[in-house]
């Protein structure tokens, strides 16, 4: 009972109409930057950031999860239709999705997509519901040294989980902490890497970071991309799938909903790798097996009810712990840390309303992307038709003003265009962003409950050791970071990241 309690006080917030309003405009905006390839979820919500900072909390949460999830719907739409994806996720749609649409079955490639998706997304949120206040009591129970652990396990398997050079993404995470661990110190006041100048004695901005690191580069890549990459766009057709497609959509969408909810969990998991593994595996148990690879429903269902279930369940060790399992969870804790909100597992205790709300305003915000997602097709074909360098410009423009409206500073834009030069020069060093950022947003946790955990054991190191839990969370860290040192691992990861781009 006390769980439909808690349901019923998500549905109550999540059903305010300005809280209904913003995961509206979340879910719509988040459908057509999926549309729009060369725009992902993680450059927009960086860009979005500073918007949301006269937001209420619970409101600007619900728009901002609504962006990550509704890109996920809305990557499958240019997958399907012109073969390009839209969003990384729905790199495996393009697949069978595009075989469909030139056999005239873009309708109900898209509608097994948005179905799919759509169930996943329903199923996903339960499961969020349900394991999210065990892993909140399991969590309260840790202190310092656990959650420094913890902290470090996170950062390693970014860095286990990033594609490329381990070596980098080492790198990455590093520049990344240090960075992040720019101005004032916590505990005695003194300055860390500000060099004297009083605009960086409260650190680095996080919002103008992302924006330039996840925002600016984006853009740099897509003027570097010519529109010969905007292909012919198929007609839809009927959007509404045979009796017989239907049948054929259900179960891969329950093995596809199965594998994305636990995939989603994993640090650096996700939706990408969520949809990936759920098209091998359908590829390996379906009976229209033959059919995959020339226009197989199956390899449209599976792949997008995994990677949204993988998108919904990505919030749960964002909200029941504190740790983001990937980059765009750091910068929802981004978003929370500057609304003044604690991550954590306080977050369900202190602000119940925000935390079942932004479940429930899952649901909901699921439900509209069906509505969204198929009789505004038309729409969204046009959407495809802009040209970029239109686009752009303006989105940049809106980018600096944001940032600067948070304090009323122009040194916000000064680190926008500076870290955007250098996150464009590491990403000409096949160097990720995603470490880097998980690293800055870390950076100071790690740090505060370092030192914390040894104030409380009187500067005794083995406190990391002697706690059960820290031990294990530390020897998995080590465990980890050693074996993607082993040739074996090494040779097999790269395979699988070649065969994943």
């Amino acid at each position: 009972m006390e769980m439909f309690d808690h349901l019923a006080l998500g549905l109550s917030v999540a059903g305010q109409p300005i809280n209904l309003g913003y995961c509206f405009a979340g879910v719509l905006l988040g459908t057509a930057i999926g549309v729009l390839p060369g725009l992902g979820p993680l450059a927009t919500i960086a860009m979005l950031l500073p918007l949301t900072f006269g937001l209420d909390p619970t409101t600007s949460l619900i728009m901002l999860a609504g962006v990550y999830y509704g890109s996920q719907y809305g990557g499958s739409t240019t997958a399907i239709l012109i073969n390009l994806p839209g969003e990384a996720a729905s790199s495996v749609t393009t697949i069978d999705g595009y075989q469909m649409a030139r056999r005239g079955k873009a309708g109900s490639a898209l509608a097994a997509a948005a179905l799919g998706s759509f169930f996943a997304g329903s199923m996903a949120t339960l499961l969020i519901a349900f394991v999210a206040i065990p892993l909140t009591t399991v969590a309260l129970s840790f202190g310092a040294a656990e959650y420094f652990a913890l902290l470090t396990l996170g950062l390693v398997s970014s860095i286990a989980l990033a594609s490329g050079s381990v070596l980098k993404a080492i790198g990455m995470v590093t520049l990344g902490l240090l960075l992040g661990l720019t101005g004032s110190d916590i505990y005695t006041g003194a300055e860390r890497f500000t060099f004297g100048m009083p605009e960086m004695f409260d650190g680095l901005d996080l919002v103008a970071i992302a924006v330039g690191t996840f925002g600016i580069v984006e853009m740099f890549r897509n003027f570097e991309a010519t529109d010969e990459s905007q292909g012919t766009i198929s007609e839809v057709g009927s959007i509404w799938p045979s009796l017989s497609d239907f049948k054929r959509i259900i179960p891969p969408s329950i093995r596809g909903t199965a594998i994305g909810s636990v995939l989603g969990v994993l640090p650096g998991g996700g939706a990408m790798l969520s949809s990936f593994v759920a098209y091998n595996l359908e590829k390996r148990v379906s009976s229209n097996a033959a059919e995959f690879g020339k226009g197989a429903i199956e390899g449209v269902a599976a792949p997008e009810s995994a990677n949204n279930a993988g998108a919904q369940t990505s919030f749960i060790p964002m909200l029941a712990l504190g740790v983001p399992s990937n980059a765009v969870m750091a910068l929802m804790i981004g978003a929370m840390i500057m609304q003044g909100i604690e991550s954590g597992p306080n977050v369900i205790n202190n602000k119940p309303d925000l935390f079942w709300g932004l479940i429930m305003s899952m649901w909901i915000g699921n439900a509209m992307l069906v509505i969204l997602n198929l009789p505004l097709i038309g729409v969204w074909v046009s959407l495809l038709r802009v040209p970029y360098h239109v686009l752009f410009p303006a989105i940049l423009v809106f980018c600096c003003i944001g940032v600067y409206s948070v304090n009323n500073a122009t040194f916000g834009v000064y680190q926008i265009i500076i870290s955007g030069l250098l996150g464009y020069a590491l990403s000409k060093l096949d160097c990720e962003i995603p470490p880097f950022i998980l690293g800055f947003i870390l950076g100071p946790m790690l740090e505060e409950h370092f030192r914390r955990a040894l104030i409380l054991a009187d500067g005794d190191l083995s406190v990391f050791i002697t706690r059960p839990i820290s031990a294990v969370l530390l020897v998995l860290a080590v465990t980890l970071l050693v074996s993607m040192s082993l040739p074996m691992i090494a040779e097999r990861r790269n395979r699988v990241f070649v065969e994943e781009s």
